[in-house]
């Protein structure tokens, strides 16, 4: 299958690894063009604008950072390069929406919505999950891409936007347990907990969920790098919120999970913030990237 891929970041570089492992012709576009050098290592073919890279596309993937990224690709100039009967998946984390004005824009039978629960890492092994959003006859068309993508994936309805919906619920909960998880951490290390025995516990309790696992030794250290950025982590739980306000629901807790985030990555070292992952929210308790006061 002849696939474009819009976004060569950590997220969308697994993408077309994993694509290009399983046998597709796979075109990338990325605004920073040296980031689609894993990609052509790898044997995408490097275009030089968006409208290029879908030129010809069975299908074609979108992986960007946040919703102004999308919306300012997935536009109406993108939408008359796509060739006729072609499909656009995007698998960003963006706004419900952001998920209904792409589809707005491109047409109710050509846009599905398939955010990726998982690591760059999971994406690369087949491992990780799809949360499809979309016209069932485009989802059905697409079956074998699913499979070679993915090892799993939950149909979460005909509305694109409820996949992005379930995308941020899954985020939410990752990112407000992780944050409490990093304040046990910081508070039994302060009170001086031995390392093992808070390594052990931490590794061994049913109060840890499994999701956080792959994070403790981000927790317990100082070494924080990782592929979530913390501003990435600030986004989307900022977009729960709004999610959560379009519902008149008030949420107290989300506003300080968002603060923790935000003052993580303003206050990265420039040098390491673009590396650090979402685990350095530990460095909020510990004193070392202050909160904003209001």
């Amino acid at each position: 299958m002849h696939l474009a891929l819009l976004g060569t970041g950590r997220m969308g570089t697994a993408i077309a690894q994993r694509l290009l492992e399983a046998g597709h012709d796979v075109t990338v576009w990325n605004r920073t063009r040296s980031k689609t050098a894993a990609a052509a290592a790898a044997g995408a073919v490097v275009a030089e604008s968006p409208g290029a890279a879908v030129a010809g596309a069975e299908v074609v993937l979108v992986s960007l950072a946040d919703d102004a990224a999308v919306l300012a690709t997935v536009d109406e100039a993108l939408a008359e390069a796509l060739s006729p009967g072609s499909v656009l998946v995007d698998a960003s984390t963006v706004g419900p929406t952001t998920s209904r004005e792409e589809q707005r824009r491109l047409g109710p039978d050509r846009f599905l919505a398939a955010p990726v629960l998982g690591a760059p890492e999971a994406v690369r092994g087949r491992a990780a999950t799809l949360l499809l959003g979309g016209p069932e006859q485009a989802r059905l068309q697409l079956a074998a891409l699913w499979e070679d993508l993915a090892g799993a994936h939950v149909v979460c309805g005909e509305d694109p936007a409820l996949a992005t919906t379930m995308k941020l619920v899954a985020n939410y909960l990752l990112l407000g347990s992780l944050a409490v998880c990093a304040e046990a951490v910081a508070t039994a290390q302060a009170a001086g907990v031995a390392p093992k025995v808070l390594e052990g516990f931490l590794r061994s309790s049913p109060l840890v969920a499994p999701g956080l696992q792959n994070r403790l030794d981000l927790l317990l250290g100082q070494d924080h790098r990782g592929w979530f950025a913390p501003a990435l982590g600030a986004k989307d739980v900022r977009l729960f919120e709004e999610l959560a306000a379009s519902a008149a629901l008030r949420l107290p807790v989300a506003p300080a999970v968002a603060a923790a985030y935000q003052a993580t990555a303003e206050g990265a070292d420039p040098a390491s913030g673009a590396e650090e992952d979402v685990a350095a929210v530990v460095e909020v308790p510990r004193g070392n990237r202050p909160l904003r006061t209001h």
